[in-house]
Order: C-alpha cells, then structure tokens, then sequence
C-alpha cells in the first residue's frame, strides 16, 4: 500500500489532565463512572483542582486518539486529523504527540480561545470524562475548503468522526458526509458517549444515513434506544435496529459495532455480506450479528481504562484500511484496547507491537 493518506478523522482536540481519585471527587462534581460529558457551571473548578494534584497531561480528544492508534498499524502517512486549537502550548504538546505517532493534523488555529482540556479522572478501572473544549468547539467549515485540508479529504478513503463533534460541528460534518456519499468513501463514526445519543439525537439522526460503520458502546447504544422509545434493550437487538435504518449508499450494508468492556463485542449488520466468510452468525429481527469474545485479561494488567474504546476504534478502522474482514478488524481492535488499558492514558506501547 502506498504511504498516500488513507484515514481522515475529524474531531475535538483535548490535552487530557489525568488523576487517579476517589468517588468523593466524583460526587462533589455531578460525575459517573465511565461517562464523559462537558462541562458546566458547577463544575468549572475542577480543572484547577486536577491541574493542583500533579495530574498526568496526556494528547487526547476522542477522534484523534483513534487516529493516532490506526496509524500505529498503518504505513506511515497514512492518517490526517482535522480539529481547532488554540495558539497555546498545549497545542504544541498534542502537536509533539502526533509527530511521535505519525500522526498528520491540519488544525484550525483558532488564537482567541486556549486549546480544549479534558479532566480525567480514574476511579479504580474506571474513568470519567470532564471536557472543556475551548478553541475546539470554534472549528469553521470554512477550514474544510483550505487547500491542504481539500487534498487531504480527496486522498482519503475513510472517514472518521467523533460523536463528540456534533455538539457544535454538525455543519462540517455533514458536509464530509456528503462529499462521503458522492465519491464512494467510507465513512465511520462513532456515538462517542451516552449523552450524544440522548440530547443531541437529531444531528445523530441527520448524519446517520450516510454512516457506513458506527462505533459505540453499551451504554452508547442504550442511550440511543431510549431516545428513540424503542421497546427493547436487547443490545444485538438494538445494534441490528441502527443497521437496519434508511442509508444513502444502499450498496453497502452499514455494520453497527458495539463494545461491551471486558465482554464480547457485537457486531451487527442487515446483509450476510458484510461479514465476508465468517462463520457463527446469528439472526437477530432483520438482521445478523457477529459476536467476538475479548480475551481476558488480569487484574494487574490493567492500568486505566481511559482511551481503550478509542484505541478499539482505531484498530478496527486500521484493520478496515488494511481490507482485513471484519472479525479480524475486531481482533486488532481488541488487541489494541487491551495494550491501551496497560498504559496511562490513551497510549500504545512504544516501539511498536505488532498486532497484525
């Protein structure tokens, strides 16, 4: 495969402040394990408190996660992010990151906001996820028309979205969506956190026709059952009932993908073709699922958890940019997650493992 770009992600770029706390911290700001929500009023002073207990700063933001985990598996040069930041040291900290990772990001500089932060705060295996997203919530579609970003997206063959990008960015991301559909690309998201799912439903709604994989999790996918009033909360169920929804580019099935931790992700699909030769389908309503086991791992082997459904993500989606079936793109995905949880933070182990 040649080195020419294959992946654009798009998403919201966060220095991740990281601690290891108690469930007191969590109480005094409104926080849950294993959610991820932005911040509000009452909260705004938590990031002063995390800065003041010798917190780890980690590159982070969601979409630019999994693209730094694809590209570990990928040729390099083979990734490009897109995202807003501000004109700031922090900044210069993701941009050392991506370097590190063979990441390509063409920001947006936005100078008169700071660069988003997330407070993360690691609760035994668990972490909660606080973000301020200052200068990434004023990415411009204008900057999808800047030559560089315009070659990026015609090289590309897949894209990627955070589902954290449609709090504000709906307009950007519909257009990639479009230009998606117009000239056969793959285009993937990810729901990204239950909250998504539940308030910001319509933009979700709005973008999912022209969504050929989606990435979620079990709370995700919950969440977008119960706004929708489904009668189930049956997750299969549920994963075959995105599957089935209206899409643009009837030619190719979309795959709904869903983690469950530690447990068997589902996989779920309307057409048997989507699978390629795997065996052990299920049928479930209209459709078919796939469900592949996650190997164990010990108690001692896991660090935090913080950035494992993205490092998920961005095997999987290197996996599909390798033309790996599916249940294999799984595998590197799991592979991935589980070299994740070891580290601190959203990071991989360097040198470079190979999973593949």
């Amino acid at each position: 495969m040649s080195s020419a770009t294959q992946l654009l992600a798009m998403g919201n770029p966060l220095l991740d402040m990281q601690i290891s706390t108690d469930q007191k911290m969590l109480d005094k700001y409104g926080l849950k394990a294993n959610d991820a929500v932005l911040v509000n009023d009452a909260q705004k002073g938590i990031y002063a408190e995390v800065a003041s207990m010798s917190p780890v700063y980690v590159a982070g933001g969601a979409a630019q996660n999994a693209a730094r985990c694809a590209q570990y598996i990928l040729p390099e040069h083979s990734t490009v992010y897109l995202g807003a930041v501000g004109d700031d040291d922090l900044a210069n900290q993701l941009r050392e990151a991506n370097k590190k990772a063979g990441l390509k990001e063409l920001y947006q500089v936005v100078k008169e906001f700071p660069t988003g932060a997330c407070a993360c705060l690691i609760t035994g295996h668990h972490r909660s996820l606080c973000t301020q997203l200052g200068a990434a919530e004023k990415f411009s579609p204008s900057h999808l028309k800047t030559e560089a970003v315009v070659k990026a997206i015609q090289d590309a063959k897949f894209y990627y979205l955070g589902g954290f990008f449609l709090t504000h960015g709906i307009e950007s991301a519909m257009e990639l969506a479009q230009v998606s559909a117009q000239n056969q690309k793959v285009f993937t998201m990810n729901l990204s956190a239950p909250f998504i799912a539940e308030f910001f439903k319509d933009n979700v709604d709005q973008l999912l026709p022209y969504v050929d994989f989606l990435f979620g999790n079990e709370s995700e996918a919950a969440a977008y059952a119960a706004a929708h009033s489904w009668d189930t909360k049956d997750l299969p169920t549920i994963a075959v009932r995105i599957a089935a929804l209206p899409k643009k580019v009837e030619t190719r099935p979309r795959v709904v993908i869903i983690t469950q931790g530690a447990e068997s992700t589902i996989v779920a699909s309307t057409s048997p073709s989507a699978f390629g030769s795997c065996g052990g389908l299920k049928e479930v309503e209209s459709g078919h699922v796939l469900i592949v086991p996650v190997s164990p791992l010990k108690h001692e082997e896991i660090v935090d958890t913080n950035g494992a459904g993205d490092a998920f993500a961005g095997g999987v989606l290197g996996g599909l940019v390798l033309q790996k079936p599916i249940d294999e793109c799984i595998q590197i995905g799991h592979k991935l997650g589980q070299m994740c949880v070891g580290q601190v933070g959203p990071q991989l182990k360097w040198p470079k493992v190979n999973v593949v």
